[in-house]
């Protein structure tokens, strides 16, 4: 059941079935913390401080940045409120900071819904939802909107979930990702430049220690093998997936080391599904463009397959 006391991730939602559990927060619609047979996948959020570094958070109706907060909406300046001062962007869309509302709920799934109205820059009236569902194999998120506008409104989404191996040391896990371009991003991190990955440091698709890069980097080109977009292996064999379809086509590998544990501040690796790109609402690249009354919906996944 709903906790009755609010923290600040909003109400816990705990999710158990199949041998899985997961625990949502309804402020930021974010994934707190997700175990499978015991084992867990994600980088734990405590309820009482806002999620670190965006940790488990939805990022709607855009995902990244949109560079010095502004953009053209047919010919007009359109000026957002500037979410990341210390570089003058807006980033990671509308909701982080924001309460959703429960629509659906089960032992195994919860549907969360949160309204995005006409405010600075943002002249739309559109009504997002995500479902987190859990599977005996890990968890398969899916993300909904509605313009309930009069006009067409732009779209795109992500998530921001650190993923790892049980207590395998992060640096120990080898990343996989099948994305054929990054993005050069200048010095408040917005994108210049999209470049092949060929015979660059930002080629992992066939898999690098996660203790060897230094990466907070957008890529393009996702093309999944079977669904998997990206892949974290332990030195046993375990793997953790992130899933994605075609329709995503990008993602952002982000490293820090300087992820706040109980036990201090340490590497962490975050593995981000983007509809769109850095700075989409600027390039048009990825948006998707709601007629008033249309729908649409993207999913994605994690995925524990332990060692054989």
């Amino acid at each position: 059941m709903l906790e009755s006391v609010p923290t600040a991730t909003g109400r816990t939602i705990p999710l158990e079935a199949h041998g899985a559990r997961a625990e949502i927060g309804t402020v930021a619609a974010v994934l707190r913390s997700l175990t499978v047979a015991g084992v867990a996948v994600t980088e734990p959020v405590s309820a009482d401080a806002p999620p670190p570094l965006g940790c488990g958070i939805v990022l709607v109706p855009w995902a990244n940045r949109v560079r010095d907060a502004r953009w053209t909406l047919d010919g007009v300046e359109q000026r957002l409120d500037i979410t990341e001062p210390a570089r003058a962007n807006a980033i990671h869309g509308l909701l982080r900071n924001t309460e959703y509302t429960v629509l659906d709920r089960s032992e195994e799934a919860v549907t969360l819904g949160a309204l995005i109205p006409p405010q600075h820059g943002w002249p739309f009236l559109l009504d997002t939802r995500v479902r987190y569902e859990l599977r005996p194999d890990g968890l398969t998120v899916t993300h909904g909107v509605v313009n309930h506008g009069d006009r067409r409104a732009p779209w795109a989404v992500g998530a921001h979930p650190y993923l790892r191996v049980g207590d395998t040391p992060i640096e120990d896990l080898v990343l996989t990702a099948h994305a054929g371009t990054w993005f050069e991003a200048d010095e408040r991190k917005n994108p210049v430049g999209e470049h092949p990955v060929d015979g660059t440091g930002n080629d992992l698709r066939a898999g690098v220690r996660v203790g060897d890069l230094d990466l907070d980097t957008a890529f393009g080109d996702v093309v999944p093998r079977e669904g998997v977009a990206a892949r974290l292996t332990a030195p046993d064999g375990a793997t953790v997936d992130l899933i994605q379809d075609d329709r995503w086509g990008h993602l952002q590998v982000f490293t820090p080391r300087n992820f706040p544990r109980p036990d201090g501040v340490g590497l962490a690796v975050a593995i981000e599904p983007m509809s769109a790109p850095p700075d989409a609402l600027n390039s048009g690249r990825g948006l998707h463009w709601l007629s008033p009354g249309e729908s649409t919906e993207r999913t994605w996944g994690i995925r524990y397959t332990p060692a054989r």
